[in-house]
């Protein structure tokens, strides 16, 4: 039997994509030390990751109106029915985890509504009494460690021997999708299409990697099965659209490394330890979004046209950030994550 927990009943709201609830890892292991219990609100994309974050004790999915690229409209019986769902549970605190550049006050409004006493958030813009603690998040921070430091704040923190890190619970075995010799994962795909390759450019990285000997696994999601298909062309094993959540966690976690973009992949790849060749487009800051503390390589123009713009589509003819990026570069970045020991590890990836 488990022993008895003793603290508050907590929630922590992390409402936007996989990767996103992926990055709120610590934070939630963190509050889940200190806490009877611990339940995670998110959306219907965060869903999957949020029910593989040790920790949590129940998952609660609501479609936010104000969140996501698109978003669905403001239907008052909804907001209403989440309302009525927070109360019954009594939350004596809450913690709103939002990027750098979204606000965390249509969430406190309905939390204060829901009469859960204590909410936390990092904020810069005045909230009233929406907020009990108006956070202000430390310059160049990364996603993962800013919403540590919320919890940090809230009085919460990490249990004696985790490292803080990103963390999943069991995964299954997915040697029967991929065989058992070793194999490199290329993920092409993107929900933001200017953070990816662009298919050709992939299915040259594909070939590239087959040709110097490396077997390749090529992931994508099932709106990606035409994607991935021809990518793999062929020469590479194509598991677009054959793999669940955790069957892609599965298949990350015994890759050799990962070659993917920004993209929840990325974080996935770093949940289970894997190291990471991530094309990152710079229409968001590297050093909030890289994968976190797992080794990797950061491979595109930083210095692009585009960079800070939050583009979802590439505003530049060519798509130069990413698809100029060389399959020397790509092999190279490859070969470091798999030499022993990877001492030249960028301190961040540590």
């Amino acid at each position: 039997m488990r022993p008895r927990r003793t603290g508050p009943r907590t929630l922590v709201v992390r409402l936007d994509s996989a990767g996103d609830v992926l990055l709120a890892g610590p934070a939630v292991r963190a509050v889940a030390a200190g806490s009877a219990y611990t339940a995670m609100l998110c959306g219907p994309l965060g869903e999957p990751a949020a029910r593989m974050l040790p920790g949590v004790d129940e998952v609660l999915v609501h479609d936010a109106p104000w969140v996501g690229f698109e978003a669905p409209p403001v239907r008052r019986e909804l907001i209403d029915a989440l309302v009525d769902c927070l109360a019954v549970r009594r939350f004596d605190r809450a913690l709103i985890l939002s990027s750098y550049h979204q606000s965390p006050l249509p969430a406190a409004l309905l939390l204060k509504l829901a009469g859960i006493p204590f909410t936390a958030a990092d904020s810069e813009h005045y909230p009233g009494t929406l907020l009990d603690l108006r956070h202000r998040r430390a310059p160049h921070r990364h996603e993962a460690r800013a919403a540590l430091d919320l919890a940090e704040a809230s009085g919460f923190a990490l249990p004696p021997g985790d490292d803080g890190a990103l963390a999943l619970t069991a995964l299954p075995d997915t040697a029967p999708l991929t065989g058992t010799d070793p194999y490199v994962v290329v993920h092409p795909g993107a929900a933001v299409p200017a953070r990816a390759w662009s298919p050709g450019r992939a299915a040259q990285a594909v070939a590239a990697l087959e040709e110097a000997g490396h077997r390749v696994v090529v992931t994508g999601g099932p709106a990606e099965k035409e994607l991935t298909a021809g990518i793999a062309d062929g020469i590479a094993l194509d598991l677009g659209g054959r793999t669940s959540f955790p069957e892609l966690a599965g298949v990350l976690a015994g890759a050799a490394v990962v070659v993917t973009g920004n993209t929840g992949p990325s974080h996935l790849a770093a949940a289970v330890g894997t190291p990471v060749v991530c094309l990152f487009a710079p229409v968001v800051p590297a050093e909030r979004w890289a994968p976190y503390r797992v080794p990797h390589r950061l491979l595109g123009r930083q210095d692009a046209v585009c960079a800070g713009s939050r583009a979802r589509v590439c505003p530049v003819p060519g798509h130069p950030c990413l698809d100029s990026v060389p399959d020397t570069e790509v092999l190279t970045a490859v070969a470091a994550l798999l030499a022993p020991g990877r001492a030249d590890d960028p301190p961040e990836a540590r």
